[in-house]
């Protein structure tokens, strides 16, 4: 007997067969199938689906939204401000030139409407500050001599000498002296202040809309020096009364003048540019920006000093401020319909649609061999001239299609040609056929 050939192993012969199916597979073509059922029930659910979707992209997506508009935010912007009034305080009267700091009309300012006065202040030695810590002393052991303490008022000296009033003691120093606790005096700014009016001209530019506009109405018959805002009768005249900016961020305006504070004025362009010019107009709101319920940050103060000379002596009068900040910041968003509408529903889409698509003419049906028509589409061979638009004066006539039917057994298939086709169409398909399959520049071109 003949010795039985060996067997492969399972897993390979298990191994070829999913091999060979998935390549079998890989050669299919799926197309979906439809199928209609008729119940009634089912089609209510299907379509109240359907409207929910419908309604949830035309409410939602189109109205709410409007993600139909191309949209831009945070416009260039620019802001010039200014003051003007006057008030007095127990000792003098005070401009404009006095209680706005930094004067040149910025975003962003202080009114002052407190202060504290330390006046003729010069180089030479006196008592710390009992606010100081570790400044209060018994003996001249307590100081240690040219000791510099940073949240001082100047370098210790090594001497315990009594405070300015009472029967404290506290290290001298050396520096500005008298020192600001010692002989500071307040002075109130703020019984005029409300009537203070504030000039906040802003303009802005949507750099991709190239759309422009300011808040100040362009006349010339001295309309800003007679007019204040009025959202409804004065929405150009951008004057308000720092009384009237306190009071719409709802705070109350002597405690605000005497701890001092900051107060936004925020300024939002929200426009929809498809509509006029006159119906993007800038939109007030006012809000206190500082934290005033934390004690140990609540109000708004700075110092600052004005330097002379008394006989040839440096001298110096600090002045501690309290005021009213001033930060005018500007929203915006600019939002404009796509690019469909403007190809779809424009006079002149036409013209809109050359300008943003390219015409690419594609290569007429060949009657030649097939590798030469591969090429062609692989781009491998030079395209025959082609127009993009027929000449009026020419037709260009189409092959004509190759006629199958519906359906029909295999065998019948394979038969149709030589039943539907003419005799002259029959006799000389084979023959071309048989040429193209052996054409070697064809093949080359491939």
């Amino acid at each position: 007997m003949a010795a039985a050939e060996p067997k492969p192993p399972a897993g390979a012969a298990a191994a070829g067969r999913l091999a060979r199916g998935c390549w079998s597979a890989f050669w299919d073509y799926e197309t979906p199938k439809v199928i209609v059922v008729k119940n009634r029930r089912l089609g209510v659910v299907y379509r109240a689906v359907q409207l929910l979707i419908l309604l949830y992209f035309v409410w939602y997506v189109f109205i709410v939204q409007k993600s139909y508009q191309d949209s831009e935010t945070g416009p260039e912007s620019s802001v010039i401000t200014k003051v003007k009034g006057i008030t007095f305080s127990e000792r003098k009267v005070w401009d404009v030139e006095e209680y706005v700091k930094p004067p040149e009309g910025g975003s962003v300012f202080s009114i002052i409407t407190r202060i504290e006065v330390t006046p003729s202040q010069t180089l030479g030695t006196c008592p710390e500050s009992v606010r100081v810590s570790n400044a209060s002393c018994d003996t001249d052991e307590d100081c240690g001599a040219e000791q510099l303490d940073m949240l001082g008022s100047g370098l210790r000296t090594g001497r315990c000498v009594p405070y300015y009033q009472g029967s404290a003691k506290t290290c001298e120093v050396w520096g500005w002296c008298p020192v600001e606790d010692g002989a500071s005096v307040s002075q109130f700014l703020g019984k005029m202040a409300p009537n203070f009016t504030i000039l906040i001209k802003n303009s802005i530019h949507y750099p991709k809309f190239q759309f422009s506009k300011g808040n100040i109405e362009h006349r010339k018959d001295g309309y800003l020096k007679r007019c204040t805002f009025d959202e409804v009768s004065d929405p150009y005249c951008p004057i308000f009364k720092l009384g009237f900016i306190v009071e719409q961020a709802g705070e109350n305006f002597t405690e605000l003048a005497h701890t001092g504070g900051v107060i936004g004025v925020i300024i939002n362009w929200d426009c929809d540019l498809d509509l006029s010019a006159s119906k993007c107009n800038p939109k007030y709101s006012f809000r206190r920006l500082d934290p005033k319920h934390v004690p140990a940050s609540s109000g708004y103060n700075f110092r600052f000093a004005k330097y002379y000379k008394v006989n040839g002596s440096a001298t110096r009068t600090l002045i501690k401020a309290y005021g009213i900040r001033i930060d005018v910041i500007v929203h915006g968003q600019g939002s404009f319909l796509c690019d469909w509408i403007l190809l779809t529903f424009m006079n002149k889409n036409k013209v809109y649609s050359h300008k943003k698509f390219d015409k690419v003419c594609t290569p007429r049906r060949s009657s030649g061999s097939w590798p030469v028509t591969l090429a062609l589409v692989l781009g491998q061979a030079p395209p025959p001239p082609c127009p993009c638009s027929a000449d009026p004066g020419q037709s260009l006539a189409a092959p004509p299609p190759w006629p199958c039917p519906a359906s029909a057994p295999s065998e019948q298939m394979a038969d149709t040609p030589e039943q539907t086709v003419g005799p002259e169409l029959g006799a000389s398909e084979p023959s071309r056929q048989d040429s193209t399959l052996t054409d070697p520049r064809g093949l080359a071109q491939l």
